[in-house]
This record gives structure tokens, sequence and C-alpha cells, in this order.
């Protein structure tokens, strides 16, 4: 297994057939995550909330890499008949999926806005969202030799709780604290995920990883979605000046997602300073984290919410 110190894109094996599916593809860390995917000879599939900006990426991709297999397909994670849809579409196909990076999300909205089902915004869209689409596709993933379903978390995990008796800020609502739990729900359920796909003997993995902090438009995006264009500006400037780009960002997502020897329950992130920047490497997370008596609660929530259940 390549170490931090010497791991490059360069480390990343022939990828030739491997169907990979990335949300949030069409910018930021998915789009670098795609880009590398296919220039390294994956089939990949866009999934993007917006088509437009997904065919541009997959254009940009293509002119780039070469890579002719390169699909994009309508996803809005806020909205679980999309969700629906889009694996219903994925599940009438023939192939299998070798990959699964859930990837998208939505940060720090300084207004609290709910998805079309009812829910937070940024618990529904960054962890229902994806629990749903998890559960979805998992009959195209589970039996699939070397399948892995790479999480997106985020260091915000650390300051986070889950709210099991509000989980939706209906009550007082706070960005950040909204946000660290969609990141620590995130984290709670890529290791609960892989404790259960263990169990059931599947072939496929569960790994999860987070970019540091990188330059992307998550934080403007999220600001402008709740109406806070000033906080929006001041968190891009700040983004500009101390942050890495999103090439960078997308590199512990690509170790997750490829690098040999990995065995289900890994966190991966940048080995420099806090973990803001830096080459990947396997780290650590919170103890709240990997409480499984909470794992479980959260699971059962969350399946009770999207409807969607799989794997005791």
């Amino acid at each position: 297994m390549a170490s931090a110190s010497d791991w490059t894109l360069a480390s990343i094996p022939p990828l030739a057939g491997a169907r990979c599916v990335v949300t949030g593809a069409n910018s930021g860390i998915g789009y670098f995550a795609a880009l590398e995917l296919a220039r390294h000879g994956a089939q990949v599939l866009l999934a993007c909330r917006n088509t437009a900006k997904g065919s541009e990426a997959a254009a940009r991709i293509q002119e780039e890499t070469g890579a002719t297999d390169v699909d994009v397909m309508a996803l809005d994670l806020a909205d679980l008949s999309s969700v629906r849809a889009f694996a219903d579409a994925l599940r009438d196909e023939t192939r299998a999926i070798d990959l699964l990076i859930n990837n998208a999300g939505v940060m720090a909205i300084p207004k609290r806005a709910e998805t079309a089902d009812g829910f937070e915004m940024q618990f529904g869209t960054n962890h229902l969202g994806h629990f749903a689409l998890t559960g979805l596709l998992l009959d195209r993933l589970r039996d699939t030799p070397g399948a892995r379903i790479i999480t997106v978390s985020s260091n915000a995990h650390r300051m986070a709780k889950i709210r099991f008796e509000d989980p939706n800020w209906e009550r007082e609502y706070s960005r950040w604290a909204a946000y660290g739990q969609s990141k620590l729900a995130n984290l709670m359920f890529a290791y609960e995920l892989q404790r259960r796909l263990a169990r059931a003997g599947a072939k496929a993995i569960s790994v999860a990883c987070h970019p540091g902090w990188s330059a992307t438009s998550l934080l403007v995006n999220g600001s402008q979605l709740g109406g806070g264009k000033l906080f929006a500006r001041v968190g891009d400037v700040a983004s500009r000046v101390l942050a890495q780009d999103a090439a960078a960002g997308a590199l512990p997502t690509l170790y997750a997602a490829t690098q040999p020897g990995l065995r289900g329950g890994e966190y991966v992130g940048p080995d420099g300073f806090q973990e803001m920047r830096g080459k990947p490497h396997l780290t650590g997370s919170t103890a709240r984290s990997r409480h499984e008596e909470d794992a479980a609660r959260l699971w059962e929530l969350s399946e009770r919410l999207t409807g969607v259940r799989y794997l005791s």
C-alpha cells in the first residue's frame, strides 16, 4: 500500500471497464475525482442536480482525457423522488456498479431550509439523500468483486452530535451545528455500512474520507441558498487565501476509491497540519463517530425517514 509520502495520482491503478458513479461531479472535488477516474480508464457517470452544468463538465473531462464513456444523469439528493428515479434507471441497466462516490452536498446554510420531503436541507441532502441512494443501488454493488462505496465526510464531524430528538432542527437552528451533524451522520453511516456489509458477507466495502479545507463552491453555494451573500463572499475570499485547491481536495477521495489493500471501515484525509491539506493518509475520527449503538439508532431513523430499508 502506498504511503502518504509517496502516493500520487500515478499510483491509481488501471480502471478500464470499472463503472463509477460520482454525485455532485459537475464541479469541485466531485469533478476532479471524476476527471481522474476517467483518465485512468473508468466508465464515469456524473450524477448532478444541474444536468446542463454536468454536460459541460463531461465535455471538459472528455476533452482533457480522451475518455469516451462519460455520461450525465439528473440526481437531486434533496428530493427522494429524484433519488428513486435515478436509482431505478441504473437498476434497469445490466451493468454492475464498481464504485459509488457519495460526494455532493451543501454547507452552512444561514437560514433553515427544507428538502422536497421536509427534511432540514443539510441533513436531508448530505446524509439522507446518500443513505437512500446507496440503499437503492446496493444490489448493483454488494456482490461486485472489489466494489467500493465512498462517503465524503468532513473535519466538521469533530464538533458535532446527532440530535436524535430534533434531527431536522425544527426548533433552534444553527447552520454550522447542522452542517456538522450531517457530516457526522455521513461518517457514522460509512462505518455502520461496513459493519453490515461484513456481516452479510458482501464483496463490496465502505470507506470514508474528508478533503481537508478545499477551495470549492460548497460554502458559497450553501450560503447563497440561505440568503447569506456577504457570508458567501467572505468565505470565498478566505478559501482562496488559506485552502488547497479542489484538485488537491479530491486526493483523499481518489485514494479511498482506488488504493489497493483497503479493507473497509477506514477513514482517509490529508496528512498536513490539522488535516487541512496534504497528501492522503489513513486517519482517525471521534469516539462519537464510532459509537455503534448510536450508529444503529441513526440507521433506523434514516430508514424510517427515507423509507429505504437494507442490510440488517
